[in-house]
């Protein structure tokens, strides 16, 4: 590392660059704020790295990476201790029903079957659809989806051994579909979701004292405070963008 026993989150986001272009120091204080890191603070706030921090760092962007699988999953099995040295096989969402799965999945799988069509449609989320129906609901190939997918518009949650996809998948699905109707790919709209991480990381810094209390009052207020960020920077995005278009829809 350098002549001390930590790095800082900047030089952990130079070391992990290489290996994942697409982390963002946002989306590392994202992972903090869900639990999934806990890095040491000197007494004046700033974040302490050690080898153990960096190690588990790599596994949750690799799970992320290679195997698609959300935050959630992923904590699961870091606090189950199911968690193993090396990356496994990349896994093909569509093929998951088919191709080997891991044993952390496989025993889920034992214990709560993926369930009938009829039940996933019942499920907290409200919508709930494999890669197949996604492609059907989106209008867009399997191809075209599994590039949507590639760069993080997209993301599924195994159940058993199938991916799901929920409202939010179908929404942003839909949102790139239209795009690739006037000839925008995939690849260019990785700055939405760049620019939607560093966003979250701007909310997480307001949100953060709340979520660290951990009581539901906190929580909630939380989740209140979100929604109304939420608002507040999808007017200003808005505004902003009219401003910026305004030489073409207002005439020179």
């Amino acid at each position: 590392m350098n002549d001390r026993s930590y790095l800082s989150i900047g030089e952990v986001l130079a070391l992990l660059q290489e290996e994942f272009p697409d982390v963002t120091i946002s989306k590392i204080r994202f992972l903090e704020s869900q639990g999934l890191i806990d890095p040491e603070r000197t007494p004046s706030g700033y974040r302490k790295f050690y080898a153990t921090d960096i190690d588990r760092l790599r596994f949750i962007l690799r799970e992320q990476k290679d195997r698609f699988l959300p935050l959630k999953v992923i904590k699961d099995r870091l606090e189950s201790g199911e968690v193993i040295d090396e990356p496994g096989p990349v896994m093909e969402p569509e093929a998951a029903s088919t191709e080997r799965v891991p044993i952390w999945m496989a025993k889920a799988a034992e214990k709560a079957p993926a369930p009938p069509a009829s039940v996933v449609g019942s499920l907290a989320t409200g919508v709930n659809l494999t890669f197949e129906e996604l492609c059907t609901a989106t209008g867009l190939s399997p191809e075209e989806l599994r590039e949507v997918e590639q760069y993080g518009l997209v993301a599924g949650k195994p159940l058993g051994r199938t991916v799901y996809y929920d409202e939010d998948a179908l929404a942003a699905g839909r949102l790139a579909a239209g795009f690739m109707r006037f000839g925008l790919e995939p690849r260019h709209l990785r700055m939405y979701r760049t620019a939607a991480e560093r966003e979250a990381g701007l909310f997480e810094q307001v949100i953060l004292p709340l979520v660290k209390q951990r009581n539901p009052q906190a929580r909630a207020e939380a989740v209140d405070r979100l929604r109304d960020l939420r608002r507040l920077g999808h007017e200003l995005r808005d505004a902003m963008l009219r401003q910026a278009l305004k030489p073409y829809t207002e005439g020179s």
